[in-house]
């Protein structure tokens, strides 16, 4: 875990899989970098927030040599000095495919503690198992989605100067879109999610919000990176009083990431993903 940059990063690299426990797979990268560029002080962030992972595909060995598979939540904090690069995280959790561990509790135990040691912060970490997957439920973020409005799109970076809001109308809001796509910052990947915007202030221009959102289209920059872009361009460019940016990102490799950034609110509980997790 010497090099933070994600050009060490095994992205885009041929690996060999482990399937014994290996805590140096994992890959932190420093989330300092990318905040200087939107001009974020790491010492007085706008925002609190956390990163909400899935693992779908955690697997272990119980005491007896027998194979137990479960949904790993990971909840990494926004205040932490690092994120954590996650095909390494894939890789890592790979790496309990034929490692023995004594107990669900244990496993979550020493999941945690090695995340936390890449983080640079606590991470929590909880396992639901094969009993509870019925219960699992399947949600559409709340909100007022705008992907219907008949706009014309001819930019596809982000383009934060677009953003108009009407200073004469406050509102409080949840917009949302499943237009949202951007993409990996090292391979060119593509990642798909639907984002949530909820605000009071000045009254946004739908349009213009749907077409910045849109303008993230071929814009490489990880998940974390994007949504924190996003709140802070929405804040500059709408003064909102309140805001709070939610991105549910689509699984790659058993994956899936969910930044949350808020300057008023709590981070949600629940994990319920949506149709296209």
């Amino acid at each position: 875990m010497n090099h933070l940059t994600p050009e060490h990063s095994p992205l885009g690299k041929t690996v060999s899989y482990q399937d014994q426990y290996d805590p140096s797979l994992l890959f932190p990268i420093a989330r300092q970098t990318k905040r200087q560029e939107i001009g974020v002080d790491e010492a007085a962030l706008p925002f609190s927030g956390v990163d909400i992972w899935t693992g779908f595909e955690l697997s272990w060995l119980n005491g007896r040599g027998k194979p137990q598979v479960g949904i790993a939540t990971f909840r990494i904090p926004a205040t932490s000095p690092r994120l954590i690069e996650s095909k390494s995280f894939k890789l890592y959790l790979n790496s309990y495919n034929q490692t023995r561990m004594e107990s669900p509790d244990a496993l979550a135990a020493q999941l945690a503690r090695d995340l936390s040691a890449a983080a640079g912060a606590e991470v929590a970490v909880s396992i639901l198992l094969p009993p509870a997957f019925a219960a699992e439920r399947v949600r559409e973020l709340d909100g007022e989605y705008i992907d219907d409005l008949d706009i014309e799109v001819d930019r596809y970076a982000p383009c934060p100067d677009i953003l108009r809001a009407d200073p004469a109308a406050i509102v409080s809001e949840t917009l949302c879109s499943n237009l949202l796509k951007s993409n990996c910052l090292v391979t060119g990947q593509p990642d798909w999610g639907s984002v949530s915007i909820r605000y009071t202030g000045p009254k946004m221009d739908r349009e213009a919000l749907l077409r910045y959102l849109i303008g993230f289209r071929q814009h490489n920059e990880f998940h974390e990176q994007c949504v924190e872009r996003i709140f802070v361009d929405l804040l500059r460019a709408c003064a909102p009083a309140q805001l709070t940016v939610y991105a549910r990102y689509t699984r790659r490799g058993g994956l899936d990431i969910n930044p949350w950034r808020s300057n008023f609110e709590t981070p949600p509980q629940d994990n319920v993903r949506a149709a296209r997790q």
